[in-house]
Parts: C-alpha cells; sequence; structure tokens
C-alpha cells in the first residue's frame, strides 16, 4: 500500500527518535517514495518540525494518552507527534489534518486504533490550550544538559544562541571561482529571477528564498554549490597555496575538500573512515570537475595507510557535537548525549596529537568544528598547546575583528551556522 505523508513522516520520526538514524539520512528515502514536490516539501516540513519542537509535543500527546503505547504500536506516539504539529504549527486545517492522521494510523496497520488518533487529535483541537512551557527543556525544546552547558558557557547571550538555533536555516550558495567570478554568478542568478546577495567570504552567496539547486544555473555542470557560510571560511583561513600537498583529514562529505581545490592549484588528500560517506567527496569532486587522493583511513592513524610527504597544510574539521547546526540538524538535540562530549573530546584530541605529526615545520593547521561547545573548541586547543611545545595559536583577522584565541562564530551570526576555527603553526625546527 502506498503510504500517505503522515504515515511516511511517522516512520521518519520513529526512526530517528526509537532508532538513532540521523535525519538527513532517513528523510531523504521516505521523500522518494513521493513524486511531488509539494508532497516532498510537506513531508519535510512535519519531519523537521517535530524535531525543533518535540518536547511540546510529546507532552502535549502525553497528556491525553491514557496509556502509553509500546512495543510495535509504539509508531502510534509518533503519528500523533506529527498531528499535534500539524494543529499548533501549520495552517493545515483541522479537519484535513486530523481525518489524513487518522487514515495514515489505518494504512500503518492499525485499523483497531484508528478511534484512538482521532480522538486523542480532536480533544487536543477542541482544547485550544497553549503548549506548556513551565520548564527550561519545554520552552526552550532544548535538552536539559544541554541548556545547562549553554548557560555556563555563554551567561550573557545563552538564550539568543537557543533562540537562532530553533530559526529555519538560510541557503547559502559557494560560488566556483574556476568557472566564473561571483558577480557574473550574481548576474546569471538575477536573470533567472533568483535574488541573492554576496556574503562575507569571497565565494559566498546568499540567497532571499531557499530554492531548489535545480533552478540554479548551470547546478549540475558545477557552477556553484550549497554550503553555509560559516563553512566556506575553512577554505579562506585554509589559504592554500599553489603546488603544496594539503590533507583535508576528517573530508566527508567533501564540501571544504572542494573549496580548498577550487581556490588553489594543489595536491589534496581528502582522507574519511566512512567509505560510504566517502562516496559523496567523489560524486562532488566529479560534478566540479576536480580531482583529489580519497583514502579510507583513520585520521587517529594515518600512518596505517598513508605513505607519501608530510603535508603542507592540514584541515582537521574534527568530528564533533554539532551543536552549532542544530538549526540545520534539529535531531542532533535529541540524538547527542551529555556523555557523548567527554568522549568526542579524547577523540579530537587523539586526533590532533595524530594530525600534528603528519604536518611539516612552518606549516599550517585549521582545527574546525561545528560545535559551539568549548569544551571542543577553545578549551580543546588550550590543551592541545599545553602539551605541544611547536605548536603557536595565530590570531585569525576575519569579519573586521581579531581572535587571538580561536574564532568562534554563534548560530545566527552574519546569518552564519555556529562553527570554530583556531589556526595553529609549526614551528620550523
Amino acid at each position: 500500500m502506498k503510504l500517505n505523508i503522515r504515515a511516511l513522516a511517522a516512520q521518519v520520526v520513529f526512526q530517528v527518535l526509537e532508532n538513532g538514524a540521523s535525519l538527513s539520512n532517513v528523510l531523504p528515502q521516505h521523500q522518494a517514495q513521493l513524486a511531488n514536490g509539494k508532497d516532498r516539501a510537506l513531508l519535510a516540513e512535519l519531519s523537521y518540525g517535530v524535531m525543533r519542537v518535540l518536547p511540546q509535543l510529546d507532552n502535549c500527546v502525553s497528556q491525553r494518552l491514557q496509556k502509553p503505547f509500546k512495543n510495535k504500536q509504539r509508531l502510534l506516539h509518533h503519528l500523533l507527534l506529527i498531528g499535534c504539529y500539524q494543529l499548533y504549527f501549520t495552517r493545515i486545517p483541522a479537519h484535513a489534518a486530523i481525518s489524513e492522521t487518522a487514515e495514515a494510523c489505518r494504512q500503518l496497520g492499525h485499523e483497531g486504533l484508528v478511534k484512538v488518533i482521532n480522538g486523542v487529535l480532536r480533544n487536543i483541537q477542541r482544547d485550544e490550550t497553549p503548549l506548556d512551557t513551565s520548564n527550561d527543556t519545554l520552552k526552550y525544546c532544548f535538552p536539559g544538559w544541554l541548556v545547562k552547558k549553554l548557560k555556563a558557557a555563554y551567561p550573557d547571550s545563552w538564550e539568543q544562541v537557543i533562540e537562532q538555533s530553533q530559526q529555519r536555516p538560510p541557503m547559502w550558495l559557494r560560488n566556483n571561482q574556476r568557472q566564473q567570478s561571483r558577480a557574473a554568478f550574481l548576474a546569471q542568478l538575477a536573470a533567472a529571477e533568483i535574488e541573492a546577495s554576496a556574503g562575507l567570504t569571497a565565494d559566498a552567496i546568499l540567497l532571499e528564498a531557499p530554492t531548489d539547486v535545480t533552478a540554479l544555473p548551470r547546478f549540475a555542470d558545477g557552477s556553484v554549490s550549497v554550503q553555509d557560510q560559516a563553512a566556506q571560511w575553512a577554505a579562506t583561513l585554509l589559504n592554500a597555496q599553489d603546488g603544496e600537498l594539503i590533507l583535508d583529514a576528517c573530508a566527508a562529505p567533501g564540501g571544504k575538500s572542494c573549496h580548498i581545490l577550487e581556490s588553489a592549484n594543489i595536491r589534496l588528500v581528502a582522507l574519511d573512515n566512512d567509505a560510504k560517506r566517502l562516496e559523496r567527496v567523489s560524486e562532488n569532486c566529479q560534478r566540479l570537475q576536480l580531482e583529489a587522493t580519497i583514502l579510507c583511513a583513520d585520521a587517529a592513524n594515518i600512518d596505517a595507510s598513508w605513505h607519501g610527504d608530510k603535508f603542507d597544510r592540514i584541515l582537521l574539521d574534527a568530528p564533533c557535537s554539532a551543536t552549532g547546526v542544530i538549526r540545520r540538524h534539529p535531531d542532533i538535540k535529541w540524538l547527542r548525549k551529555a556523555a557523548d562530549i567527554d568522549a568526542l573530546q579524547q577523540l579530537q584530541a587523539q586526533i590532533l596529537d595524530h594530525c600534528w605529526q603528519w604536518l611539516k615545520p612552518g606549516g599550517t593547521m585549521l582545527y574546525a568544528t561545528c560545535s559551539i561547545l568549548p569544551d571542543e573548541n577553545s578549551q580543546q586547543i588550550e590543551a592541545f598547546l599545553a602539551r605541544t611545545p611547536d605548536a603557536a595559536l595565530e590570531t585569525i583577522t576575519a569579519s573586521k575583528e581579531n581572535h587571538a584565541t580561536g574564532w568562534q562564530i554563534l548560530p545566527g551570526q552574519d546569518n552564519m551556522d555556529g562553527f570554530y576555527y583556531a589556526k595553529l603553526v609549526k614551528a620550523i625546527a
């Protein structure tokens, strides 16, 4: 049976929250079952929307269930979250939202529980009660452990950080300077009636409204890529020079690798320990007509796989909590746990120490994360400098400011995602 959008959305949310799957992996698989672009967009809206305000929806639904759904019926709890989201956060008429969600229950093989789904949603509709915001988790729709960490890290601005992380992200493009100037591509966008403006980095373009990539001029030919401006700073700050040997130590899916290749005539090794995600690096290079050495290896044990020269520059986009990109990936809030941060810190330190051995004297390493937690950023770099005598931190001059201890970009700053950069230089022996 062909499932309707609500049934598909319930399956997406179930796989993320119950099985720990990534929304960005699961959603496209379910969108592929829908032929219509508007239907695919609605499926994304329902799936992402539930992730953004999950505690409020969960609280609302749970209060109205006489007994919780368990085992195979657990999927119906997630279906009710989809129904509740429609009633509170969309313009879909209530009668349509309820009837379509009840029909989804039938399609999912629970004919006997259609009345329960219908009854709970009609109860919510009749009440018209505002959603509960009586504690931090309900008010901010963030897990309590993360609210606590943000309060400690940003005592004066933590609420703004959370508010920005809950916004819908803008769409940034990266002009391929090998194919045309940014000004020329902006002109092409204007001719296609796509409103856009130049960003702070040399290749960044901000769209007024998100646009399907198929509508972008010559996207398939590699004229442009989708990449947040915060991520585009990586190639700018790394500042690769013609003829150099560069390592992108945690490269997949390859956006930063490709940007570095676009910026200079270099030899680049794109290394990652995830063979599946490395396929994306190959695909991106192919579309952009770029060449790289793609290596499936552990960045904490490069010796086992790379037997070439040491590197002039290394980009270490370290595995991290991804707390800076929650506006793009709201499922991070529920997939990440407090205990993950310590484990990530240890992994980052291992990779930092090992990659440093592969950097030439006088070389530059750019440490990057899409995190906003000091544990993974400034504190990580302070600890590295304390144990690494031949490492020095270089001041980053960006966005008209000097960042002497690394640059922490917060979500929403200049319309960017949250990112951290530290530029490390190796002493010449």
